[in-house]
């Protein structure tokens, strides 16, 4: 097998007519969806726990083992046993802020490849495959295969690396060309970086961050906040099938797009429907709360609660909003006896105590893992 060589895009021999349906159920299910983000008051507060998992559900598909559960108590201080454990909550944390960090850069710039390297650097910061040109575009051959797998055996060789900066400049022009549809372009643009493989190691996930960045630049959604990693992980195996076909059989590049479509188009619903739970809780516990403590720092202690479901006390001293220590103790102590916390970790001496909103964490399970 030798290095493939990718088509130009856009790729001859598209047929639209056969994607209209598939192009305007994603545009719909998207522009529902949008609608709803657009009208949350605080999205960054409201949606944290869906973008966490995300990044626990993209760096899954990679072979992570650690759940939305286990990154929530890490941050509240209770680290794991195992360090392989700990590894995959910082290969999560780091999915997480390379996220964020996109969003911020696209408010100065548009996306381009140095955006791109950043990205990379953030990804493979102190984990698996930090040593793998980190923030650097590859200068050897790459391949994919079975774990431990020579070059003989590969699956798939993506192009070699000398050819690599042409297909990358190619990429990028079309990445930001005016096209008929933009969900369209969207799953070539996301296909080409899968097949281009530009890195030694993350390419997966760097694939999965471009598809809530480009949906924001193309004014599709008015946030950089959409997870399709939950319908990829489920549909993993044709995932990979469609992506191996591409410009190796006939009528590939329309069957890969009608399944992005439909992925863009079941996201979206099951995007929605998660984010209008979680508002509906949040309203929910913020009526419950201000009517259990009377308290003008009813809404920050919520705030706070939805930011990092599993808290401990010292999480919410010194915030702006917050009131004095004791105060904090207090709420939350009101807040565990209405049974809205759960005690994850009993305080003892210089220990602090570990409560967790539990409706929240198991909502964005989708299984009750605390009770």
């Amino acid at each position: 097998m030798k290095p493939f060589i990718p088509q130009p895009l856009p790729p001859t021999g598209l047929e639209w007519e056969p994607l209209i349906p598939f192009i305007s159920r994603a545009n719909r299910s998207l522009a529902h969806y949008d609608a709803l983000l657009y009208g949350i008051p605080n999205p960054d507060v409201l949606l944290s726990p869906l973008t966490t998992r995300e990044a626990v559900l993209s760096s899954k598909i990679e072979g992570t083992q650690a759940t939305l559960g286990e990154v929530f108590k890490f941050e509240a201080g209770q680290a794991p046993e195992q360090e392989s454990r700990r590894q995959d909550i910082h290969e999560i944390m780091n999915y997480r802020t390379a996220l964020i960090r996109a969003e911020k850069a696209l408010e100065e710039r548009p996306f381009n490849l140095n955006l791109l390297l950043d990205l990379h650097t953030i990804l493979l910061n102190s984990v698996r495959g930090r040593d793998k040109q980190r923030g650097k575009f590859r200068n050897k051959q790459n391949w994919i295969g079975a774990p431990g797998s020579p070059i003989e055996q590969a699956e798939f060789i993506p192009p070699d690396p000398l050819s690599l900066m042409p297909h990358l400049s190619e990429w990028e022009k079309y990445y930001h060309a005016e096209q008929p549809d933009p969900l369209v372009q969207l799953a070539l643009v996301h296909a080409q970086f899968e097949i281009i493989h530009p890195f030694l190691d993350g390419n997966g996930r760097l694939g999965r961050i471009l598809v809530p960045i480009f949906l924001y630049e193309k004014k599709v959604l008015s946030r950089p906040m959409f997870y399709l990693s939950s319908y990829l992980e489920m549909h993993r195996d044709p995932y990979i099938e469609h992506l191996r076909n591409l410009g190796v059989q006939e009528g590939a590049w329309n069957r890969w797009i009608t399944f992005f479509l439909t992925a863009l188009d079941e996201q979206a619903k099951e995007n929605a429907a998660k984010a209008r739970a979680v508002i509906e809780l949040y309203e929910r516990l913020k009526l419950r709360i201000i009517e259990l403590t009377h308290s003008q720092f009813a809404v920050p202690i919520l705030d706070v609660l939805f930011e990092r479901p599993i808290s401990r006390s010292s999480d919410f001293e010194g915030r702006k909003g917050m009131p004095s220590k004791p105060m904090i103790m207090t709420l939350l102590n009101q807040l565990k006896n209405a049974d809205i916390l759960k005690v994850v970790v009993e305080g003892r001496g210089r220990r602090a105590q570990v409560l967790a909103l539990a409706e929240l964490i198991n909502l964005c399970e989708g299984k009750n893992v605390i009770r």
